[in-house]
């Protein structure tokens, strides 16, 4: 951490998402479409578009979690099916996202070691992320927490004109 990262604090908490914080979950991830380096939308989303994508987080199978801080939403973490099909079950893909204001404070770190922790007890033994290749603040933050790069697809996305690789990171949880 630099000098001027925050460590979390006893004032910080993770937990389950409610419905009342979808519009702050949003507008973190809002928060990044600009940037094109961590979500291949290319336009902002809404609240109401993601609805649905909220409803498919449920806590005993592919939780969505906030991380509060004094009580203010700093970030979120989920859970997602990595296929459709059974036999990938025991497989989750892993988002963390972070506002603005709560990046390179140690919130990221925080979020993955949730992750990692309450995997298994979910039925999850693999997490991966997937992470465009540019993105070298998100492959260090999984890399510092033991994902490993699994492999690569090049230029599958393209960003303002600019073809992207996503990099496919792995973690074996238990």
């Amino acid at each position: 951490m630099t000098q001027h990262e925050e460590r979390p604090s006893n004032e910080d908490r993770i937990e389950i998402a409610r419905f009342e914080d979808l519009a702050d979950i949003v507008s973190i991830y809002n928060s990044t479409v600009a940037g094109r380096q961590v979500t291949a939308d290319l336009e902002p989303v809404s609240v109401e578009s993601r609805i649905g994508w909220f409803e498919a987080h449920p806590p005993d199978r592919h939780p969505l979690w906030v991380l509060r801080r004094d009580g203010r939403v700093a970030g979120w973490l989920s859970f997602s099916a990595y296929h459709s099909r059974a036999a990938y079950d025991a497989t989750a893909e892993l988002s963390v996202y972070l506002a603005e204001w709560a990046r390179g404070s140690g919130f990221g770190g925080m979020l993955i070691r949730h992750a990692v922790a309450a995997a298994p007890p979910l039925g999850i033994k693999t997490l991966v992320g997937l992470v465009f290749g540019h993105n070298e603040p998100s492959l260090r933050l999984l890399g510092k927490h033991g994902f490993e790069r699994w492999g690569m697809l090049p230029r599958v996305a393209e960003l303002d004109g600019i073809e992207r690789d996503l990099v496919i990171l792995g973690l074996r949880v238990c």
